[in-house]
């Protein structure tokens, strides 16, 4: 797991980025439109959480990079033929379900839903239909790459400006903002 840029010790960001994923899986799980959860990772140590939701594990040996994570699940979800692709970190846990379903709704065939990070320097949510509609990149400025990538590829674009979905936790500063919304109070009182 990640995450290096809170400046915790390792015992406590393992601790931040369990509790994260397991609530952005929890609520995807609770979003009526999502067909098939899946977790690309190397971390045994997540397995409980894997199981509890029936996510499918995909196996990264390297885990070097999210463009990497995010290569590996689209290889699996054009071989099995799936036509939606929502990518979702596990810094963004203050979403709601029908976050999820707005989107999924939303979205058209030939098209690239974004939702940038509350500084729009990020990209906190992509949908992408089909899989491959646009080449991906994550790292700083992702969410200017893939708004230009859409228009390379010629596919209809849009932002989703959802509050919620915009929050992420990169560093210290973005943890205290967060944790300042309250908005999922129980939640918030486990980190």
């Amino acid at each position: 797991m990640s995450k290096t840029r809170l400046q915790l010790s390792e015992e406590k960001t393992n601790e931040l980025c369990r509790l994260l994923l397991n609530e952005v899986v929890k609520t995807v799980s609770e979003c009526k439109l999502v067909d098939k959860i899946i977790i690309v990772t190397n971390e045994k140590k997540i397995s409980d959480i894997i199981e509890k939701y029936n996510c499918k594990k995909i196996q990264d040996e390297n885990e070097e990079s999210v463009n990497d994570a995010v290569r590996l699940a689209d290889s699996y979800l054009l071989e099995n033929q799936f036509t939606h692709s929502i990518v979702l970190p596990l810094d963004v846990p203050f979403f709601l379900s029908e976050d999820l379903e707005k989107l999924i709704e939303f979205s058209r065939d030939n098209s690239v839903l974004i939702v940038p990070s509350r500084h729009f320097d990020g990209t906190n949510a992509l949908v992408r239909t089909p899989i491959n509609a646009i080449k991906t990149r994550y790292d700083e400025g992702s969410y200017i790459f893939q708004v230009r990538s859409a228009e390379n590829f010629d596919v209809r674009v849009s932002i989703g400006l959802i509050y919620r979905l915009m929050l992420d936790i990169d560093n210290i500063e973005d943890l205290e903002f967060v944790l300042k919304q309250n908005i999922k109070p129980e939640f918030c009182q486990e980190i």
